[in-house]
């Protein structure tokens, strides 16, 4: 070793010292299920969309399905809705725009601020889009009756409530 670099390096513990956690506690948990269930989807979302022939990622399927649901507001507040960087989304609002799919159009009252809107061609994408994700959510929750699916529904809004709760939580203490 380097004489530079032998303060980097510090002895490791002892196999011995080293407690290990309780098996079970490495066993795949909630947090491991929901993010499998999760990547499932978005490769099944992705699998239907090429055979169906849209040309889309899942994020411009976001992107499209987000505008649909609050059309008219500003670049700035759908990347704050998305959690994505505003760069990150002018980007993809480049392309969607270019597709035809997506319009900016100026704010009625301060010219700086862009309102996103959605075109014909942009509507009949957001049908084809709801039309995968119902297939897709039929193939993840076959054998799940209605009052398992609404409370599949409640107890994932439950839980999104109590993180986002907590993050507010953290932020207002830390300010």
């Amino acid at each position: 070793m380097p004489p530079n670099d032998a303060g980097a390096m510090r002895p490791l513990p002892q196999p011995d010292a080293i407690r290990r956690p309780d098996p079970a506690a490495l066993q795949p948990h909630i947090g491991a299920a929901l993010h499998e269930v999760a990547r499932l989807i978005r490769r099944r979302f992705e699998r239907r969309a090429r055979q169906a022939g849209l040309a889309l990622t899942r994020h411009q399927a976001r992107t499209l399905l987000s505008i649909a649901r609050d059309e008219g507001l500003s670049q700035a507040t759908f990347a704050t809705m998305l959690d994505i960087e505003p760069i990150a989304l002018v980007r993809m609002l480049d392309r969607l725009h270019e597709e035809g799919l997506v319009e900016r159009r100026p704010h009625a009252t301060d010219r700086r601020i862009r309102t996103l809107w959605l075109t014909p061609a942009g509507w009949a994408v957001v049908n084809r889009v709801l039309a995968i994700n119902t297939t897709v959510r039929e193939e993840a929750c076959a054998g799940l009756g209605p009052a398992q699916r609404e409370a599949l529904q409640q107890v994932l809004g439950q839980m999104r409530d109590n993180l986002v709760l907590a993050e507010e939580t953290e932020s207002a203490a830390a300010e």
